[in-house]
């Protein structure tokens, strides 16, 4: 039994490790956080996107998305405008910094992870999912509020608040 307990609490200390050293090598490669990568790549297919749309598609709070729009703006590689036809309505789109930096950032983790995932049969993708739900409520990570980024973030982020760090 201790085995297994010191297995598992090894596979997860080393899924969190590789979350932390993806995020460096991101930081290091384009000075970018893996959710500003994904708004960036989110904004990159879908085109000009409203900042409601973008959060509802990232899963992350609004509150977190115009913090990362707010980054990314000031770094040149996002613009935001008015709507022409609606002015309440503001639109995001890349500019051509934002292009190149995302052709020449290394894959996130999530994405090396869901082309692995995809791979594998659905029984056993349904079979991971199930466990790495069942970790999450053994480390009463269950109700946290989470999106699809595998981000460690900062240390100051609250479980209910956006990253002020985004």
């Amino acid at each position: 039994m201790e085995n297994r307990l010191t297995s598992a609490l090894i596979a997860i200390r080393r899924i969190v490790r590789a979350a932390e050293f993806a995020a460096r090598d991101l930081s290091r490669a384009a000075g970018l956080t893996p959710s500003q990568l994904l708004l960036l790549q989110l904004v990159a297919r879908r085109g000009k996107l409203g900042a409601g749309a973008i959060a509802d598609a990232t899963r992350l709070s609004h509150a977190t998305v115009t913090a990362l729009l707010d980054k990314l703006e000031q770094r040149g590689l996002l613009v935001r405008r008015r709507d022409a036809a609606d002015r309440r309505r503001v639109e995001v789109a890349l500019t051509v910094e934002g292009e190149a930096i995302l052709a020449a950032t290394p894959d996130a983790l999530q994405d090396i992870f869901a082309k692995r995932f995809d791979r594998l049969a659905d029984w056993e993708q349904a079979g991971l999912v199930a466990a790495l739900e069942r970790v999450a409520v053994l480390l009463d990570a269950d109700t946290i509020d989470a999106s699809p980024v595998l981000d460690v973030g900062s240390l100051r982020r609250s479980a209910t608040g956006p990253d002020p760090a985004a």
